[in-house]
């Protein structure tokens, strides 16, 4: 078989909205993916977990919000991994289940980008993927790029601006717990889903 590029888009999607699947369309078009992998997150290790959703829910809904795109993957490694969960070791097995001729591509927020110097083998993480920061207009990376430049001057990275969408996951949870609308700021399917399980309320 052909060497496959592969986008790995990792992050708790708690809920996903139509920002991760704009980002998520915007980097599979202009690196020629053939895959784009939604790795949903079991314990990240940078993020306060005591209230996120149970990890069904989460797979769940990415499920549905991704099963129109056939570019579009939901995976389980990391639900399935026991403990807290870490990029390296994401990257690492993934790389043991490809051909040695697949390339990895990394998606991450802006936001995420000042963190990446306190990852677990933070040096090793450029050594399996090319790294994909994804930005709205606007944004500035100058504070983490200094960082890095001091922290982890070997880490490099593509940056890909998106379209102008102001929302988070957070918001949608805020507006569900306040008996707000969230039509139109997730796909039709996961509103759906969001309000049969009563999450957020």
């Amino acid at each position: 078989m052909a060497a496959q590029r592969i986008g790995i888009f990792g992050g708790t999607f708690d809920p996903i909205h139509v920002g991760h699947l704009v980002c998520a369309q915007e980097v599979a078009w202009n690196y020629d993916l053939d895959r784009l992998l939604f790795m949903v997150c079991g314990k990240p290790a940078l993020k306060d977990t005591t209230s996120l959703s149970d990890a069904e829910d989460r797979y769940w809904m990415c499920c549905l919000a991704t099963a129109d795109n056939p570019t579009f993957e939901v995976s389980r490694l990391e639900l399935e991994r026991i403990g807290t969960t870490y990029t390296i070791d994401t990257l690492r097995e993934l790389q043991t289940q490809l051909d040695p001729e697949d390339e990895l591509f990394f998606i991450m927020g802006a936001d995420a980008l000042r963190d990446v110097p306190d990852w677990k083998d933070a040096y090793q993480v450029g050594q399996y993927a090319h790294f994909v920061v994804a930005t709205r207009p606007g944004t500035d990376l100058s504070a983490a790029r200094e960082l890095l430049a001091g922290r982890l001057p070997d880490f490099h990275y593509d940056v890909v601006e998106l379209p102008a969408i102001d929302l988070s996951s957070r918001d949608i949870r805020r507006r569900v717990a306040d008996g707000q609308s969230i039509r139109y700021l997730l796909p039709e399917e996961v509103e759906h889903y969001v309000r049969e399980r009563e999450l957020y309320c």
